[in-house]
């Protein structure tokens, strides 16, 4: 009886293998690639769940979103840098 994990595990043909290395890591598409977030980048942290309760608190309250409090936070340290603030500067269009 065969089956997908079975199958998974028997070695691939040298033409699948060649295929496969031939593709570079840029060219291979990610499966978590969004449209929407091109000419973007990740900028994250770890916090108490609480932390992230009272964003989501907020932003509900505000009526807005964890991105958009995020933004205007990140433009208050630059502010307070002397940097631009460009969190909350709406993307370019593409």
């Amino acid at each position: 009886m065969s089956n997908k994990f079975a199958s998974a595990l028997k070695p691939r043909s040298q033409p699948a293998l060649e295929a496969v290395e031939a593709l570079s890591d840029e060219a291979k598409p990610s499966p978590h690639a969004r449209p929407s977030r091109k000419s973007t980048k990740h900028v994250g942290g770890y916090f108490d769940p609480a932390v992230s309760k009272q964003l989501r608190e907020i932003a509900l309250a505000e009526d807005s979103s964890v991105q958009a409090l995020l933004a205007e936070a990140i433009d208050m340290i630059f502010q307070s840098r002397r940097k631009p603030m460009i969190a909350s500067r709406p993307k370019e269009p593409q």
